[in-house]
């Protein structure tokens, strides 16, 4: 392995994990580039990112610029001498000067097996479509979104059973072990990139709250997913009078007798949709601890055969 020097440009978790390996395989990070500490938590106190943190564990420098637009920016960026710059999650837009400023290029740690899922939420959409696998893409940047040529691939398959935080966690591993293969590809010159195809281009885009709530006039695969998709953030959700009840378990089931999207079905909190039933196995009253379907039930007195509010 050449040890090369690098900037790192990252903010999640996600990100950390890939900033850990590429320190642990002995590459001199010059600077760490990140999201700028935000309030965050219930006592909305700053916390810095945890790309932030671990930099800060190893001495390595950190700077959180609002924007790399600038002349300023672009002059301090080039000045660090570097042999490559590795992008994870980071949070801007790298505009062509700091593209074409390492010696190498840029390289980007990207969660999906592109072209599928190019944007900022690919992990999310692959389990709401309920893809069959996914996977981590290394790529030079270029200045389009995700549309780099691509230098390594490793897949993960995608089970009926895969959450957003396992699936997070297995993919920031793997992501981690091709950047540092890719890396010592590139400095060798064994790693030719390789334009993406032109076919089965997708775009994730980012998530908000509202992308949480349920519809009870979705399948019951559609909502099942959903719900391993979108916890613990977004978080899924519906209104039950004045209250909104979050879901963070559940399970698919049927319908036999074909009642209406929003009926209460039993007394295990099982609720037709348009195809099918869902079973919601832990939900959360504001304020109040979770707890499964049928001890929600009991507090609320619920009778089978009440159509929920409809979204």
């Amino acid at each position: 392995m050449t040890p090369l020097r690098l900037a790192f440009m990252g903010t999640p978790e996600f990100a950390a994990v890939g900033l850990r390996a590429l320190i642990d395989a002995g590459h001199e990070i010059a600077c760490v580039y990140s999201q700028p500490p935000r309030p965050a938590g219930r006592g909305h106190q700053t916390q810095r990112s945890p790309v932030h943190v671990l930099a800060e564990e190893r001495g390595i420098p950190v700077r959180t610029p609002k924007s790399l637009r600038t002349a300023e920016a672009q002059a301090d960026f080039d000045a660090l001498g570097l042999d490559c710059a590795v992008v994870a999650a980071y949070g801007l837009i790298l505009p062509q000067p700091i593209l074409d400023a390492p010696r190498l290029g840029c390289l980007n740690i990207h969660a999906s097996l592109l072209p599928r899922w190019r944007g900022a939420a690919p992990i999310h959409r692959a389990l709401l479509a309920g893809d069959a696998e996914t996977g981590v893409t290394i790529m030079r940047m270029d200045a389009g979104l995700d549309t780099g040529p691509m230098l390594l691939k490793g897949n993960v398959p995608i089970t009926e059973r895969t959450t957003a935080v396992e699936l997070h966690d297995a993919l920031a591993v793997l992501g981690a072990d091709l950047i540092v293969k890719a890396l010592d590809g590139v400095a060798a010159g064994s790693l030719t990139p390789v334009p993406q195809p032109e076919e089965g281009v997708t775009y994730a885009a980012k998530l908000t709250r509202e992308d949480g709530r349920l519809d009870w006039n979705r399948s019951a695969a559609e909502t099942e997913r959903q719900v391993r998709a979108l916890n613990p953030w977004p978080g899924v959700w519906f209104d039950l009078g004045k209250e909104r009840i979050k879901v963070l378990g559940a399970e698919a089931a049927g319908n036999p007798s074909g009642a209406a999207p929003g009926t209460l079905l039993d007394g295990r909190l099982t609720v037709a949709c348009v195809e099918g039933a869902i079973r919601l196995t832990r939900v959360q009253r504001p304020g109040k601890a979770a707890v499964d379907g049928d001890a929600f039930l009991r507090g609320f007195q619920l009778p089978v055969g009440t159509a929920l509010t409809a979204p």
